[in-house]
């Protein structure tokens, strides 16, 4: 496993980190002690951060990682969220200061944790974007000095929002998905220079682009154009015609960008585990990407709206209906 620096933190992260949204039961319903092997089995194999919100399963992802991880805690950088939640099919959205602090203390107890290494405001597209750089960010600096966090991060899928965010405001790290992949290269064009000048930690999330670069096929809800559907379908079925699994081209791929600190990919079952550990030994076919990059170029860097108006991404397109 290979380890790279996470911008001004001083964490080093393997480049392969365990997202844990599955353990919320996001993708569907996964057995609980199967998704505790499969932690301790990252953990056995290198995979040293991890990532989860109280958003998934409406804090169950976070109870569940919480009880696997204990004894194991100290081996690993914990990351969580706050500001979205879910109650059954309602969303809510919070960044006030007391909101975070009563959403901190929450997450300590359900991860059963004295601390967070990164705390991260969790998708930040669906709120107006002064209450973040005025309340949100100077509470999660706050808790920093209180030693109850140790770096702060943002996510959102929309970047030109995030870039403007960490131009204006100090923030260790930049959560950003579905926005590095083969597909959409986009994420380095607009973040790359910002985090480049401060020093500032870049997580690839959702290298396969929420189940879209995979044999399976993207969920019924996944919001991106029908263009860019049909045009993974297409890539899919190319890989499989070669004898190829267009799911292992594109993890190769998206771990193969240097910019990028970790690329954080969804995980509930040790072989999720042993698949992901699998492609950092398989050398790349860079024929096969070149093909493949060739076939979607029509739909490359499309994106979907996503959040508030006034942090759509320009030329972002709407949402699949």
């Amino acid at each position: 496993m290979k380890y790279k620096q996470l911008g001004k933190t001083g964490f080093e992260v393997s480049e392969i980190s365990f997202g844990a949204a599955s353990l919320g039961d996001e993708y569907g319903s996964i057995d609980s002690s199967e998704g505790t092997r499969a932690v301790h089995a990252a953990i056995d194999h290198g995979i040293n951060y991890f990532d989860v919100s109280p958003y998934y399963g409406g804090t169950l992802a976070e109870t569940r990682l919480g009880e696997a991880l204990q004894g194991k805690r100290d081996s690993i950088l914990l990351a969580t969220k706050v500001g979205r939640y879910k109650t059954g099919d309602d969303e809510t959205f919070d960044f006030s200061a007391a909101g975070i602090r009563r959403s901190l203390e929450a997450s300590l107890d359900r991860l059963q944790t004295d601390r967070i290494d990164v705390f991260q405001l969790h998708d930040i597209e669906f709120v107006p974007r002064q209450p973040i750089l005025d309340e949100a960010l100077p509470t999660l600096h706050e808790l920093k000095q209180e030693g109850k966090i140790r770096a702060v991060g943002i996510t959102a899928y929309t970047l030109h929002l995030l870039r403007d965010v960490a131009e204006r405001a100090e923030v260790d790290t930049i959560l950003s998905y579905s926005r590095y992949h083969l597909l959409d290269t986009s994420m380095i064009e607009v973040l790359g220079p910002v985090a480049k000048e401060k020093n500032i930690g870049l997580i690839n999330a959702s290298p396969l682009d929420m189940r879209m670069l995979t044999d399976k096929g993207p969920p019924d809800w996944h919001p991106a154009p029908q263009s860019v559907v049909d045009a993974a379908k297409q890539a899919t079925e190319f890989c499989r015609a070669r004898g190829a699994d267009l799911s292992e081209l594109a993890m190769q791929f998206a771990l193969g960008c240097d910019q990028v600190a970790t690329t954080m990919v969804g995980m509930s079952k040790v072989r999720n585990v042993e698949r992901n550990l699998a492609v950092l030994e398989k050398p790349l076919d860079e024929e096969l990407l070149a093909e493949v990059l060739k076939l979607v170029a029509p739909v490359a860097n499309v994106c979907w709206e996503e959040g508030i108006a006034e942090n759509f991404d320009p030329g972002s397109l709407p949402k699949k209906s």
